[in-house]
């Protein structure tokens, strides 16, 4: 198969996703960038819509670049993600997280060799 697939580019979101530290966020942009992909946000967004079949992905801790749960329709229920990231310490206003530069994980410098 391709290296530059949509189905292996997906496999790399997800092992991206597995590896967010509990209690923190990211954004699907800060996703792209990590995977070399600048400007490919809305393919790392098609690729999580896709993540809730997978319970090894935690799906809940990827948000838009403003911290705002645009993911939360592609849950089982529409306030699972927000529940999810309630159970972490995360608060959530409207659809928002509260204080989010402080939950922000860039995997860029959190996965820095």
């Amino acid at each position: 198969m391709d290296k530059n697939s949509p189905s292996n580019f997906f496999e790399d979101v997800y092992a991206v996703v597995r590896l967010i530290p509990k209690g923190k966020v990211t954004s699907y942009g800060a996703i792209a960038n990590y995977l070399g992909s600048k400007g490919s946000a809305r393919m790392v967004g098609w690729a999580m819509n896709q993540a809730h079949t997978l319970p090894d992905v935690p799906a809940h801790r990827v948000v838009n670049r403003k911290g705002v749960l645009t993911g939360k329709h592609h849950f089982e229920t529409p306030t699972r993600m927000e529940e999810c990231l309630k159970a972490e310490g995360i608060t959530v206003v409207d659809d928002a997280i509260v204080d989010f530069e402080k939950h922000f994980w860039d995997p860029a410098q959190g996965l820095a060799l």
